[in-house]
C-alpha cells in the first residue's frame, strides 16, 4: 500500500475511533443532519415523491401490459381458429364480429399476443405468395419456444428465397439450423439450407450441407434424398 493510502486510512480510522468513543461527536453529526433535513425540506420530499412515482409508474406498465395481453389473447382466439381450419382472410382481417389478427397486431403492439399473431401472419402472406409482407412480419416475432422460434427462421428463409435474396435466405436457414438443433426438424432446415447454396451457385457448401444430413440424420425422411443430391451436385462440380 502507498504511503498516501497508508495515511487516508488511518485518518480513517482516527474518525472512527472519535466517533465511538465521543458521544458529543456522534450527536453532533446527527444535529447537522437534521439541520439539512429542515432546511431542504422541499428538496427531499420532491426526491421521494420521484422515486415513488417512477416505481407507480412501472408497476402501473406491468400491469397494464399483463391485462393488454390477456385481452388479446381473447380476441384472437377466433382468428387462431381460421388460420388453423386454413380459413386465412378471415384469420388476417376479422369475420365481422371477431377481430383478426392485423387487429390485434395494430390495437395490442407489445403483447406476447401481439407478437405471436406477426408468426401466423407472416405465415399467411408467405402462402398467398406475398413474400415482402411475410418478411415484415417474421422479423417482429421472436419466442422461448426454440421449435416455433426455428420454424420462423426457416419461413423467413422460405420468404427470401421467393424474393431471390439467396444470400438472406442462407442466413436464416443457417439460423434455423444452429437453433437448438434436434432429429425432427434440423434435416428438414438443413435440406433447404442445401438448395439455397445451390441456387445460389454455392455447389461446395450445397454438398457439404447434404452430407451432414447424410452423416448426422442417417434416420430423418431427408436421408434418402440428401444422398442423391449430393452425388448429383458431385458429379456436377467434378465436371
Amino acid at each position: 500500500m502507498s504511503k498516501s493510502n497508508v495515511k487516508r486510512a488511518s485518518k480513517s480510522q482516527e474518525v472512527s475511533n472519535e466517533l465511538l468513543e465521543n458521544p458529543e461527536a456522534i450527536a453532533s453529526r446527527l444535529n447537522r443532519g437534521e439541520a439539512f433535513l429542515k432546511e431542504n425540506t422541499k428538496l427531499v420530499a420532491g426526491i421521494i415523491g420521484a422515486g415513488i412515482l417512477v416505481i407507480a409508474g412501472i408497476l402501473f406498465f406491468q400491469i397494464h401490459k399483463a391485462n393488454q395481453n390477456e385481452k388479446a389473447q381473447a380476441e384472437m382466439f377466433q382468428a387462431v381458429y381460421y388460420f388453423e381450419q386454413d380459413s386465412v382472410d378471415l384469420a388476417l382481417n376479422g369475420d365481422g364480429v371477431n377481430v383478426g389478427l392485423l387487429s390485434i397486431i395494430d390495437n395490442y403492439g407489445g403483447t406476447d399476443a401481439a407478437n405471436l399473431a406477426h408468426f401466423y401472419t407472416g405465415s399467411i402472406y408467405l402462402s398467398q405468395n406475398d413474400a415482402a409482407k411475410a418478411v415484415e412480419h417474421l422479423k417482429k416475432f421472436s419466442a422461448n419456444d426454440f421449435f416455433v422460434q426455428a420454424q420462423a427462421y426457416s419461413l423467413l428463409g422460405d420468404a427470401y428465397m421467393e424474393l431471390g435474396d439467396y444470400k438472406e435466405a442462407i442466413r436464416q436457414y443457417t439460423r434455423a439450423v444452429g437453433h437448438k438443433p434436434n432429429k425432427f426438424f434440423t434435416p428438414k432446415y438443413l435440406n433447404k439450407l442445401a438448395i439455397a447454396y445451390e441456387e445460389s451457385g454455392d455447389l461446395k457448401n450445397a454438398i457439404e450441407t447434404y452430407g451432414r444430413i447424410e452423416s448426422e440424420y442417417f434416420d430423418s425422411y431427408e436421408f434418402t434424398s440428401a444422398r442423391k443430391h449430393k452425388a448429383r451436385l458431385e458429379g456436377l462440380s467434378s465436371n
